[in-house]
């Protein structure tokens, strides 16, 4: 008796680490699988600096602190020009060398577009914040503007980006929905604005509209393009208008078209001015884009379905703001990633 009830005493004494370790080893692969779900879900992105650069200061790449914006004489004597990569009916873009960082070098093309340029430079200055490419310096006198350089290019090369080998693995409903998210709260922000409501009005087709945001190395969008950002005022019943000639197709806002039928020659100074809602009437189109067409896009859009219904209200004050869509497409972001999170789990 006595000496089986050693024998136990000491297989019991084996066992209980053994299992312990198991138990603990399970654990283990269980919460690095939970972390990794939660990169897979979730796009990264950096968190917000906190400690933003004051105006007239900038910081970009591994910059550690903030540099006042660089001057006429410095973008002449510390700025190397290196290749064309763009051009526009305001400026043409250069790819460009600056302290060992890539920045795009703008200048003006022509005189007489001086006022879009200036335009364009004003909202630079006043708008910087995480949804707006950051402005290194200016030279009004030469008609420069150097900004920060994303390789990538415009939002309007995501399909080519996307089907590169090596970023198939954010070619995901999840980082592109994350995108939409992004394209949505910089609408948001330039309608509630430093500056007032703003209307991103170089945006009278898709590609047009793609060419004015950049994508960022880390998949983020910015707004690049702000020389056409005219103020909206409900109170003084300021409205705009976006151009001086007549528009046409589905993708502008019906109040954007001529009404007065194609037996009326179009007229500039009979048009119906608006407001921001013509942003709103966009969304769906661009986020349509967006989404593009990997699994689980279709799933997307059913679930956007009623807000960019509202959004394509024929009648501009039955849209919804940019707010109300942005708090939706958050919602849908965060629902759609519990639900997939949580039935993976479940089969773990």
């Amino acid at each position: 008796m006595g000496q089986q009830h050693g024998s136990r005493k000491g297989l019991t004494h084996r066992e209980v680490p053994r299992g312990v370790g198991l138990l603990l080893s399970l654990a283990l692969m269980n919460a690095v699988l939970y972390l990794c779900l939660d990169w897979f879900f979730i796009s990264p992105r950096p968190p917000e600096d906190p400690s933003r650069c004051p105006r007239g200061y900038f910081r970009m790449g591994r910059m550690k602190n903030c540099s006042r914006w660089l001057s006429c004489e410095e973008l002449r004597t510390e700025v190397r020009q290196l290749r064309r990569v763009g051009e526009g009916a305001v400026k043409r873009v250069f790819l460009s060398e600056w302290n060992e960082h890539k920045v795009a070098l703008s200048r003006l093309t022509r005189l007489e577009m001086k006022d879009d340029f200036l335009h364009g430079l004003q909202m630079l200055k006043s708008l910087q914040s995480q949804h707006v490419v950051t402005l290194v310096g200016y030279c009004e006198e030469d008609g420069t503007i150097l900004t920060e350089y994303h390789p990538l290019g415009s939002l309007s090369n995501l399909e080519e980006t996307l089907n590169l080998s090596k970023y198939q693995d954010v070619n995901t409903w999840q980082h592109r929905l994350q995108l939409a998210v992004e394209y949505v709260a910089i609408i948001n922000y330039l309608h509630q604005s430093p500056l007032g409501v703003r209307v991103m009005c170089d945006s009278n087709d898709l590609p047009k509209t793609l060419s004015q945001y950049l994508l960022t190395s880390n998949f983020s969008i910015v707004a690049n393009d702000l020389d056409a950002l005219p103020l909206v005022d409900h109170a003084s019943g300021v409205r705009v208008k976006c151009g001086h000639r007549e528009l046409h197709g589905d993708f502008v806002a019906p109040e954007q078209l001529w009404p007065y039928g194609g037996d009326t020659p179009f007229r500039d100074d009979f048009m119906p001015s608006y407001d921001e809602k013509i942003d709103i009437w966009k969304i769906p189109d661009v986020s349509s884009f967006l989404l593009g067409h990997v699994e689980g896009s279709d799933m997307v859009r059913f679930h956007l379905f009623d807000i960019h219904k509202a959004c394509k209200s024929q009648i501009p004050t039955e849209r919804p703001t940019a707010q109300d869509v942005l708090d939706t497409y958050q919602k849908v972001l965060h629902s759609l990633r519990d639900s997939v999170m949580s039935q993976t789990k479940e089969m773990l």
